[in-house]
């Protein structure tokens, strides 16, 4: 099982290949955590000042569709150094950490997923290991209070009660010790020498790898998930072995008990959750996954992104967690560190309809109903929602046909608390919708069936 990778979105772990965490602590709160449903997603960096692919273009393997909005220069050394130098211009002073994890809980998200450091080996947290970080000296950031940008968002949304979910790539194409200097760019994502002729290169790397998820998981309070991207660094691939058990039992056993790791992409028993990336699968997944889907076009800031609507974005969520999963929903900040009014403006919605109809969508689970034309089910205990979606226009036929498994005793339509008449015709339900009001629907209504 390998890591394929292609235009930077990754595969994903298939169901049969998936391990169930072996300790009891994790399961628990694997199982906890998979209830949330919602997370939001944050990607950000220096690179946001460019309004371009993040990491990706410092890698000549990724140039052809990487760096096609490099149009400035076609020196890529050259791009190269100004990408690395960002950081020396990123002062994001319209940072408010605390306004955002308040946003975001208003907007119905339960979860944090915050890119703590991405391939570019760029840290948004206050590491001692390298320079080439949010609070360097060199940094113009570095004097704001809210400097350790990881650190700020993970207390401000602790503070909301949501979980948190850190973000942290192992390749790093900045550490020496895994791309090492030589002429020109890397030409694969790739660790760039051959580990079996340098050992002490690569142990020197995965020391250096340990440290830093040793800062991440003992200085930041407590981790939820430990989001490992770059399933690439890997011990069948090229010999890119950085000893994932030996530190992330460390973890556990000195301060995170609890902790849930997703090594995205490699399986085994340290991928405890499977990440389909801009992608859902066809049939449920019985087992704990996590859609990351982008609210535009992109993970990284662009400037004239494109948002997909509030309608895309319920449909979105629903058909995610009808099929088991949750949705992490991607929304990058601008370089002035505040979220894009109009991506605002579509949460606003999203909250709006979740404040009404969240019943049927947190801590919910498979529902052995299928789907049909534009219905979908979830469930939980007792009680069975399905969720008609609407198109453009909200409108509910005369006469709505659901599916049933058993015995039906009421239905009650979500958005109104009102009962529903209904009547049962083998394994479907007839309900009279005549007289229901449509004011007040947007994306979809939910019956509540019991």
């Amino acid at each position: 099982m390998g890591d394929f990778v292609k235009d930077g979105v990754h595969n994903y772990t298939e169901e049969k290949d998936y391990i169930p965490p072996e300790s009891t602590a994790v399961a628990e709160h694997l199982k906890r955590f998979a209830g949330l449903k919602l997370g939001l997603m944050i990607h950000w960096s220096p690179a946001v000042q460019l309004g371009l692919m993040e990491s990706w273009p410092l890698c000549d393997g990724e140039r052809e569709w990487s760096q096609r909005e490099i149009d400035w220069t076609s020196d890529m050394d050259e791009f190269s150094e100004q990408y690395r130098g960002l950081y020396k211009t990123f002062n994001p002073i319209r940072f408010q950490p605390g306004k955002i994890a308040k946003t975001a809980k208003d907007c119905g998200f339960k979860y944090l997923l915050f890119t703590t450091k991405h391939h570019d080996g760029f840290c948004m947290f206050d590491t001692a290991e390298t320079d080439y970080k949010i609070t360097s000296l060199k940094c113009p950031f570095s004097s704001h209070k809210h400097a350790d940008i990881t650190k700020a968002f993970f207390n401000a949304f602790r503070a909301q009660g949501m979980a948190i979910s850190a973000y942290f790539s192992k390749p790093d194409w900045h550490n020496v010790n895994y791309w090492h200097r030589t002429p020109g760019m890397a030409k694969t994502r790739n660790v760039n020498y051959d580990v079996r002729k340098y050992p002490e290169r690569w142990e020197a790397f995965v020391r250096f790898t340990h440290r830093q998820l040793i800062e991440l998981t003992s200085s930041y309070g407590k981790i939820d998930v430990l989001w490992l991207d770059g399933g690439w660094v890997r011990p069948d691939n090229l010999g890119q072995d950085i000893r994932l058990g030996e530190i992330v039992n460390q973890i556990r056993a000195e301060s995170q008990p609890h902790l849930i790791v997703c090594d995205r992409t490699v399986g085994g028993i340290y991928e405890n959750i499977v990440t389909p990336e801009q992608a859902i699968p066809e049939k449920p997944l019985a087992i704990p996954w996590e859609a990351c889907i982008t609210l535009g076009k992109y993970f990284s800031f662009h400037y004239e992104d494109e948002y997909k609507p509030a309608r895309k974005v319920v449909h979105t969520l629903l058909n995610v967690v009808s099929k088991g999963g949750s949705l992490a929903l991607n929304v990058t900040p601008r370089p002035d560190g505040a979220i894009p009014p109009q991506a605002i403006a579509i949460l606003a919605q999203l909250g709006r309809w979740l404040s009404i109809h969240g019943e049927g969508v947190y801590n919910t689970e498979i529902c052995n109903l299928a789907p049909h034309e534009s219905t979908v089910y979830t469930q939980i205990g007792n009680k069975t929602y399905a969720f008609v979606l609407f198109d453009d226009m909200p409108r509910l036929p005369e006469r709505l046909f659901l599916r049933c498994s058993g015995p039906v005793n009421e239905i009650r339509l979500l958005r109104t608390n009102s009962n529903v008449p209904f009547a049962c015709d083998g394994d479907w339900l007839r309900l009279d919708m005549a007289d229901i009001p449509i004011h007040g629907a947007e994306f979809a209504d939910c019956f509540v069936i019991r």
